[in-house]
């Protein structure tokens, strides 16, 4: 696996259409009415032949519908959790990579070519997006006990499996198809983030 900072532009060459026709964009939602239709376009602008599923977890406003205006796959999840989307998406969608990201537009779609190349090199089947190196999500995420959490966690992988880990739940990754079928979500919620990790460390 390895680990990237997300907000770095990628300096790659231009990739012709066909080249992107095997990644599958996951999007878990819900309520990013909002933001859902930026979201879908980046990703279809950046990674031209890709497929976008948006995955609505049982949302109260319009996300399915503006999602699906801008052109993606909408399917719906009815079990609460961000946990329980992934395992289905990952039953539903058959793909060469999958590549994961949040409907709130944290993640900047231009970094994703960034992230697919190590998979496209067959270097690595898992990379991990990472918000915290560069300091603008500290800046603009001033949730009490926020930064304070994921501190703890990093360091609890230094010492227990010789790590480091800059980004523990980021929502941005991505990895194979062998790993997308094999990878044991047991998780409901958000805690499927800890999932990926845990899986990373079981095989390292």
């Amino acid at each position: 696996m390895e680990e990237m900072d997300s907000r770095r532009m990628p300096e790659l060459p231009q990739r012709e259409t066909s080249a992107w026709s095997g990644v599958a964009v996951l999007v878990p939602c819900y309520n990013e009415e909002a933001t859902i239709g930026k979201v879908v376009d980046d990703f279809s602008r950046i990674l031209p032949g890709a497929e976008v599923w948006v995955y609505d977890n049982n949302s109260t406003d319009r996300t399915a519908e503006v999602a699906r205006a801008h052109g993606a796959h909408v399917r719906f999840e009815p079990r609460q959790g961000k946990g329980n989307v992934v395992r289905q998406m990952h039953r539903d969608i058959d793909a060469d990579y999958y590549l994961t990201v949040d409907g709130d537009d944290t993640y900047p779609a231009e970094a994703a070519p960034e992230l697919l190349a190590p998979l496209l090199a067959g270097t690595a089947d898992h990379v991990v997006g990472d918000r915290l190196s560069n300091g603008t999500y500290g800046q603009e995420n001033k949730r009490r006990g926020h930064a304070f959490g994921n501190d703890l966690v990093r360091w609890l992988i230094r010492v227990l499996y010789g790590f480091r880990y800059n980004d523990v739940m980021t929502g941005y990754r991505a990895y194979t198809r062998a790993f997308a079928k094999t990878f044991p979500c047991l998780s409901e919620g958000f805690q499927v983030e800890t999932d990926w990790l845990d899986e990373y460390n079981d095989t390292f």
